[in-house]
């Protein structure tokens, strides 16, 4: 957690370029120096999969993604150990580890929260693990120092929101619309009058995910948030290449949405 306060203590009036990529997809053996390219091509933050069999939130981009990583037999343990092989040469840039309950129950939510840790991740965010129903789950995570972050979308009640008040840190993720990732078009009029709303309840900085799939998009997003995140239009660039061209692939797009951004 520290190191995301650190990063939006300094970023200021900087826009925040958060990107998802899956662990495991093309291998386990290039997600680290996937991870370190998009770094280097200016993602502030990084959210990194952990592959699970059920990812109802997800569109079929990222579904296939999972599946991908799966055939990988890429698990949790395989996503802690890519964080730690990142964090041999990046100490600075957070990472918050994104994905579902059911591995992280099977793993042991304390033991979980102590390993991520060790590995040197900065928070998670659970898909299923609503704030107000699992507070085991964030106080194990905030008790490590990391950063539980939740979700807030166009339909969340006030109850949730409050829950998220009280439990959140780090950021607020918010999901610009309803469906699943990488779908759906974005009323950015509408994201900003929600997140005028979230605005009077919540202090976090706010991300805005799902569905931004180019550097003319995450602008217009960026002009009403914190900054954007982008998942499925990256993983769709890397699956629909050659792995030798796949990574040149995501350092230009990364970094036209960086150019994009910080105009």
């Amino acid at each position: 957690m520290k190191r995301l306060n650190a990063y939006f203590e300094q970023a200021g009036d900087k826009k925040t370029f958060a990107a998802y990529l899956m662990a495991g997809d093309p291998d386990i053996q290039s997600t680290c120096a996937i991870l370190h390219t998009a770094v280097a091509a200016g993602v502030n933050i990084l959210e990194l999969g952990y592959p699970f069999s059920d990812p109802m939130a997800e569109g079929p981009v990222i579904q296939l993604a999972n599946e991908r990583a799966l055939k990988q037999k890429t698990s949790l343990k395989s996503a802690l150990d890519i964080i730690r092989e990142f964090r041999q040469t990046n100490t600075h840039t957070p990472i918050i580890l994104m994905g579902y309950a059911n591995p992280i129950e099977q793993y042991g939510i304390e033991v979980f929260a102590k390993d991520l840790c060790a590995a040197g991740g900065d928070g998670c965010i659970v898909v299923d693990y609503p704030a107000e129903e699992n507070q085991f789950y964030a106080h194990a995570l905030i008790d490590q120092g990391l950063a539980p972050i939740f979700l807030v979308s166009p339909t969340t009640p006030k109850e949730r929101v409050e829950a998220i008040v009280r439990l959140g840190r780090g950021f607020c993720y918010y999901v610009s619309l309803k469906g699943v990732t990488g779908a759906g078009h974005i009323d950015v009029r509408q994201v900003a009058q929600r997140l005028d709303d979230i605005r009077t309840k919540i202090s976090l900085p706010i991300l805005v995910g799902f569905g931004i799939n180019s550097p003319e998009l995450a602008k217009d997003v960026a002009q009403v948030s914190d900054g954007a995140v982008i998942g499925s239009k990256i993983i769709q660039l890397m699956a629909s290449l050659p792995k030798q061209e796949a990574k040149e692939a995501v350092r230009t797009f990364v970094s036209a949405v960086r150019s994009a951004l910080d105009s």
